[in-house]
């Protein structure tokens, strides 16, 4: 287990000597980034439940790509995407989508359990995905995440207005004319290319922690929307930025830190908030 010196320049250069935690942190910011921004229309669209449900379908996709000898991150956005768009099919509106959402949840674990029953071997990516593996992300794996954060932002970027505007008041945006049902596509599409470069950092199971809590941290303090998607992208950031520090240190897993001190964070602004309104 390395040593903590408490100098932080010192302890930073000895962290980057090795590959696996620059890798880890170049990866770990493009994915922060791209999860605190998509993570505020998330919470803003009442959409957590979808964007939890996605990362369970991207699962099912992973164990399919196991099955099939290919990379389980082409099977978990191929899944993902696909299970976003079906959400959007079956439920139009954003706000009301909860039931398709579970239905189409249902059918993709559904798959996943037949795909892994299939498989003869042992599924060590597909698993190694529920978790988060970021401190065996190698070069080629950066360069993919940055790629696919990079389309996300440039996408967000392109539909910036009438998402927002759709965001807020969905009933509103609809009768002022804006596409909403291919708001709600594109969107959903959005969410599934950022699930699946966040579970690098915390897994399927703890997809929350990054998609869902910063958002939510932002929601609450933020008076405007460019103010709650800047409060939610450096939580992000901060919370996988400290996770990524500790655990070089400590022998546990990185997504345990990550979802720990964002959670904390979560309850602190809570509690703060709480005794404001008392006094």
């Amino acid at each position: 287990m390395n040593s903590f010196s408490w100098n932080l320049v010192s302890d930073l250069q000895s962290m980057w000597q090795y590959d696996f935690m620059r890798h880890a942190f170049e990866a770990g910011t493009i994915v922060a980034i791209v999860a605190g921004l998509i993570g505020y229309f998330v919470v803003l669209r009442h959409s957590a439940f979808a964007a939890h449900s996605l990362s369970h379908v991207g699962f099912a996709g992973a164990a399919g790509a196991v099955l099939l000898s290919v990379n389980p991150i082409i099977g978990l956005l191929a899944f993902t995407t696909a299970g976003g768009l079906t959400m959007a099919a079956l439920g139009r509106k954003a706000a009301a989508r909860d039931t398709q959402v579970g239905i189409v949840l249902a059918f993709m674990l559904g798959l996943g359990v037949l795909f892994i029953s299939l498989y003869k071997g042992y599924a060590t990516e597909a698993y190694s995905l529920l978790f988060g593996q970021i401190l065996g992300i190698s070069a080629g794996d950066v360069a993919v995440t940055l790629i696919a954060g990079l389309a996300v932002l440039v996408a967000l970027v392109l539909v910036w207005r009438p998402l927002l505007f759709d965001s807020i008041d969905e009933d509103v945006a609809e009768a002022k004319g804006l596409p909403v049902t291919g708001l709600n596509f594109g969107f959903l599409v959005l969410v599934a290319v950022t699930v699946s470069i966040a579970v690098q950092v915390v897994g399927v199971l703890l997809i929350f922690a990054l998609m869902v809590t910063p958002g939510a941290i932002a929601e609450r303090l933020a008076r405007r929307p460019s103010q709650g998607i800047s409060i939610s992208i450096a939580v992000a950031l901060a919370v996988t930025w400290f996770g990524l520090f500790i655990a070089f240190y400590l022998p546990y897993p990185v997504s345990f830190f990550i979802t720990t001190s964002v959670f904390t964070l979560y309850l602190i602004v809570r509690l703060a908030q709480s005794l404001q309104h008392r006094v």
